[in-house]
């Protein structure tokens, strides 16, 4: 099973209310099947031109491995080797840096991922989560925070 249009919407739309609400800087939001396909996609006013890419390799990286894009951040730090290989072996498709959140449904299966890309890492993740959960799904940003 993969994530629906409609659940996608949801994500997308509750995400962006939640950076409204935090007062953020403006944010570009991707979620991605589990098979790493574009299914919603919004990019507000003002957000940076290359933003979709970076939403997108957040989320692409979080499925990819299997973890939010925080955990490969922080693997990176450890083994800064292994970041190299796995962006090499992604044609350079992922970006190791918060914002790039697994969705999972209530039997722990990843339907797809969340990347956000328009304030800092820490406030990316969070509003990801935020959405994920208003639409009623599993939030998995991994990592030591969540």
């Amino acid at each position: 099973m993969s994530i629906t249009l409609a659940q996608a919407s949801s994500i997308v739309d509750a995400t962006l209310k939640k950076a409204r609400e935090h007062k953020q800087m403006p944010q570009t939001v991707v979620v991605l099947d589990n098979g790493g396909h574009v299914v919603c996609a919004k990019r507000e006013d003002g957000s940076g031109i290359i933003r979709f890419e970076i939403a997108v390799g957040k989320a692409y990286g979080a499925l990819g491995m299997g973890w939010g894009s925080r955990t490969m951040m922080e693997r990176a730090a450890q083994n800064p080797n292994f970041l190299t290989a796995i962006v090499a072996a992604s044609g350079g498709r992922l970006v190791p840096n918060p914002g790039g959140v697994l969705i999972r449904d209530a039997g722990n299966q990843i339907l797809g991922a969340v990347g956000i890309s328009g304030d800092t890492g820490d406030n990316d993740e969070i509003i990801a989560v935020a959405g994920i959960e208003a639409a009623g799904l599993k939030a998995d940003a991994g990592g030591s925070k969540k």
